[in-house]
């Protein structure tokens, strides 16, 4: 019997894993429709988990939580016939996020210090800074969400969730990189 041996994830992969199943629903939307792209999201979220565990020995928690969440608005999109409950998912995961930066703030425990710590190593203030940045940031694509969903066609609010969130978070990351080494603590990370 052999015992699966932790491998670390490369970047390539990861991103192939994580991307994977937004891929799957953009090329199966231009095909087949949005319920068609909702259950082949369904199943390539299931394939990523698996394919993360296969190849990682574990699931990153980011990767699990969006699976559930792709599972359980995907399948109640299927089940009524309703695509506004795929379409408000990345609100809701927005939101979540959001909530859960609130929450560290509140408790005085920087969240993103544990997502980030091995990359950066700041200040308590610079953590709490970024993290009120990270926390609005999500709140403003929730509410980019809302409005695209509820006043474009399937292909614009679809084109939005795969290319305007991604691109717009990158762009969002680039523009800390001033805060994050104004607030760097001594002795790097």
């Amino acid at each position: 019997m052999s015992e699966q041996v932790k491998v670390p994830p490369q970047p390539g992969i990861k991103l192939i894993i994580e991307l994977g199943p937004l891929l799957a629903f953009l090329v199966t939307l231009a095909i087949a429709g949005i319920m068609w792209a909702t259950g082949v999201l369904m199943a390539a979220a299931v394939l990523a988990l698996a394919a993360s565990w296969q190849g990682f020995g574990r699931v990153a928690a980011i990767l699990a939580v969006t699976a559930a969440l792709v599972l359980v608005f995907g399948g109640l999109t299927l089940w009524l016939d309703d695509t506004r409950f795929i379409k408000v998912k990345p609100t809701i995961v927005n939101l979540l996020f959001a909530g859960v930066l609130l929450l560290g703030l509140i408790l005085r425990r920087p969240f993103l210090k544990g997502l980030l710590g091995e990359a950066f190593n700041l200040t308590p203030e610079g953590w709490r800074k970024l993290t009120v940045r990270w926390m609005w940031f999500f709140l403003t694509l929730a509410l980019l969400n809302e409005i695209i969903w509820r006043n474009f066609s399937d292909a614009v609010w679809a084109t939005f969730k795969a290319l305007g969130i991604l691109s717009l978070t990158v762009l969002f990351a680039m523009a800390q990189i001033g805060l994050v080494k104004r607030y760097e603590a001594d002795g790097g990370p």
